[in-house]
């Protein structure tokens, strides 16, 4: 193998006890190579003094025991720092890669598991927790549908940015979690700035300077400096300075909405159920000042370094409420770290999800059931302590096996907070987060049920929370197929878009994304999401086209409205179905559309279900017929969701009758309402009077009943049964319906008014 090899011939201790020299290359079948360099020695295998086998002039010079020895230290230093690996390969634990590495991964808390089997009060405690709490892969797959989510829809939105935030899109699915969502105006922006040095020419919009207030740290008032357009929220303040309001800039959002009834919560609007929570702010792609240490300070291995990155190239929120004392200043708006906090839970590992978890039910299970204290804490405050101890621990502490003493390290630093009444904001720690809420006069007895919780043990909590049941100690088989189905129900809350986009490129922007994403993606309900929101922005596109009737290039026009509408059928049951009945109706083939209708009323059977309908059961879904394991979330809601039907503005797909109607952004219809319109319309352009009339009692029974109606589309229903009755002539039951339409408390459709008083004119 090598001819300048030294101890070729020399050496002999191949004779040595007996033993006949044979050749590493021997032993294991190798087949010699040629090699360009020069090897001074020939690797060699002997019996070692103590039995065991000597390999002598190899690379490592180690023997197999020793090497042994070395794989092993390896493999245990691999598992006792897994947490710190992870964190240097995955930094973003939301992201398609890690989600992937879950997915494929065979061993993942395999040890750490063992480890719990001698420990059973932990292992119930983690149990039972991923049950309320849901697997790492669950969490995961929650994230990743709020950033898809977001992310399709802010390419298509034409008139708003939309921040999925809160608990939702944190990955936490517990028992009364509202919907968040952040909104910003696409086309009132705005550049918040730290200074006037950072203002960038030419400029674009109007441009406002941060004043930090010293009394109130996590407080800024907004200086404008520029302004690119006449605005009326600017008034004089200090002098010539002219300063940016808060309480005008709410009431002009509201008023983005006159026809919905909308209640004040916090800085958010809130439906009348109060499931949605919408919070229009501004933003600035700056920290404050007083934030800028954050970023630099001592901390240990969290959070990761390029999630540090990222927040300071987000920047902030501004948000139209000031301090709880200063309720009349209409001057101070609050900082908001809210994508920066959703990037940091995005970081956690998943000990820090259950510990998160587990801190959010001991709230409401626990402290929250005492009258006395209730209220005083909020989970904003335990997010924050799990920030500062995550920064403050090893990343190794947070292992399943150490949930309960990583909840003890949380419990402590509350217990410390409470005591001195002061709970610093993570990012700007001079602002007191307590300040109002938690003080001398109410701290004690706060104390003393933090301190029984501390006390109680692991035992004391299980019993609080769980409810330990030893005759019942077995979790049930079927996790996997409640986990999807608890997904499942995610999306069908989301409900799909809440945007109503006004061009088409920005929808072939969405489209390609969307697919992009459906190629993309590891998991495949979030494929499935992705083919949900392709097939939905098919059918705005389809709306958004030149009229069908258009006598130009006709065959071209109605190719690509057969070829939108026949993608946008994927959404739901009926709702795709229903567009291209109004397609039909549009172009004049009555007979088509009444066929169409026929299909769309035969689909919505009792045992249908409406999407974004909050009052869902889970258990009777999974004994729904219409449900199968084997199929996908596509497939499921293809044979058991019905949706409203959408007219965007200037819908080319109303009927000529409901022209009116979408003079406004958005036209919402239940899915069975639409119908018995179409059908009276169509019977009556054939002139079937008595089938007209049919249709019409058919419409009637529906509306009173509110078959697959809920509180939106139910003016809207009223408003097209007086229009029908209008078109058959009987102008006093449209009036009627008219006047209740007006009345409806939640939400009121804006022509039922004007409709009224025209009916009557000569």
């Amino acid at each position: 193998m090598n001819g300048h090899s030294i101890n070729k011939d020399n050496n002999d201790d191949g004779n040595l006890f007996g033993m006949r020299k044979i050749s590493f290359w021997e032993i294991y079948g190798v087949k010699r190579f040629p090699y360009r360099g020069r090897r001074r020695f020939t690797p060699l295998i002997y019996q070692s003094f103590d039995g065991g086998m000597k390999i002598s002039n190899d690379v490592f010079g180690l023997t197999i025991r020793q090497f042994e020895r070395m794989y092993k230290a390896c493999l245990e230093r691999r598992t006792t720092q897994q947490q710190w690996i992870l964190n240097l390969r995955y930094p973003d634990k939301s992201s398609n890669e890690y989600l992937d590495y879950l997915q494929n991964c065979t061993d993942c808390n395999k040890d750490h598991l063992l480890w719990l089997e001698n420990k059973p009060k932990e292992k119930y405690l983690y149990e039972h927790l991923v049950e309320r709490v849901g697997t790492e892969i669950d969490i995961r797959t929650r994230q990743r549908l709020f950033i898809i989510s977001d992310n399709i829809e802010n390419e298509f939105s034409t008139h708003q940015i939309k921040i999925s935030s809160g608990s939702l899109a944190e990955g936490l699915n517990l028992p009364g979690s509202d919907i968040d969502i952040m909104c910003i105006n696409k086309m009132e922006e705005a550049d918040i700035v730290q200074n006037v040095r950072s203002i960038k020419h030419p400029i674009h919009h109007t441009t406002f300077v941060m004043e930090t207030d010293n009394d109130y740290p996590g407080f800024t008032r907004l200086r404008m400096v520029t302004e690119k357009k006449d605005g009326s929220f600017f008034v004089p303040f200090a002098g010539n300075r002219l300063y940016l309001r808060v309480n005008p800039f709410v009431e002009r959002n509201k008023q983005s909405i006159p026809t919905m009834t909308v209640f004040t919560h916090g800085p958010c609007l809130s439906d009348q159920d109060q499931t949605i929570d919408y919070a229009f702010c501004l933003r600035s792609k700056y920290l404050p000042h007083n934030a800028i240490p954050w970023a630099y300070r001592h901390r240990r291995q969290w959070p990761p370094n390029i999630v540090i990155d990222r927040i300071i190239d987000y920047g902030c929120l501004m948000v139209p409420i000031g301090p709880k004392n200063r309720s009349k200043d209409d001057f101070l708006w609050r900082v908001s770290f809210s994508v920066a906090e959703k990037m940091l839970v995005h970081s956690f590992n998943f000990t820090q999800m259950l510990c998160y978890g587990l801190l959010k039910l001991t709230l409401k299970h626990v402290v929250n059931r005492n009258d006395n204290v209730k209220d005083l804490l909020c989970s904003y405050f335990l997010k924050t302590i799990l920030f500062w101890v995550s920064e403050e621990q090893d990343i190794d502490t947070f292992q399943l096996s150490k949930l309960y003493f990583c909840f003890s390290l949380c419990l402590d630093k509350l217990i410390s907070w409470v005591n001195i009444c002061y709970c610093p904001n993570y990012f700007i720690p001079e602002h007191n987060m307590f300040l109002q809420k938690i003080n001398k006069s109410n701290n004690k007895i706060l104390l003393c049920v933090l301190e029984s919780i501390k006390y109680g043990g692991i035992n004391g909590l299980i019993a609080n929370l769980f409810q330990l049941d030893n005759a019942n100690h077995r979790i049930s088989s079927t996790n996997s197929e409640s986990s999807s189905v608890k997904l499942e129900f995610l999306f069908y809350k989301l409900g799909g878009s809440t945007s109503a986009p006004t061009e088409i490129p920005s929808c072939l922007k969405g489209l390609v994304l969307a697919d992009s994403f459906i190629k993309s993606e590891s998991s495949t309900f979030i494929i499935d999401v992705c083919k949900y929101y392709y097939a939905e922005i098919n059918q705005f596109i389809a709306q958004l086209l030149p009229s069908p009737n258009t006598r130009d290039s006709m065959y071209n026009i109605h190719e690509r409205y057969h070829r939108h509408l026949q993608d946008g059928i994927n959404t739901d049951a009926v709702s795709g179905w229903l567009l291209y009945a109004s397609f039909y109706y549009v172009i004049g083939q009555y007979n088509v559309t009444l066929r169409l209708t026929d299909y769309v009323l035969s689909r919505c059977t009792p045992d249908m279900r409406r999407l974004r309908n909050q009052q869902h059961r889970e258990k009777n879904y999974c004994n729904s017929k219409n449900v199968h394991s084997t199929l996908t979330l596509i497939e499921r809601m293809k044979m058991s969701i019905v949706d409203n039907v959408s007219y965007l503005q200037h819908s080319s797909l109303i009927p000529e009758e409901l022209r009116l109607e979408v003079n406004d952004p958005i036209f919402t219809i239940p899915p069975v309402v639409l119908s018995h319109c179409l059908r009276f319309l169509c019977y009556h352009h054939l002139s079937g009077i008595s089938n007209r009339q049919e249709a019409l009692h058919n419409l009637y029974l529906t509306v009173k009943n509110k078959y697959f109606m809920s509180q939106v589309g139910f003016s809207e229903s009223i408003t097209l049964l007086g229009v029908c009755c209008e078109i058959s002539g009987n102008k006093e039951a449209a009036y009627q319906w008219y006047d209740l339409a007006i009345q409806c408390p939640y939400y009121v459709c804006p022509t039922a008014k004007i409709r009224k008083s025209k009916l009557f004119e000569i």
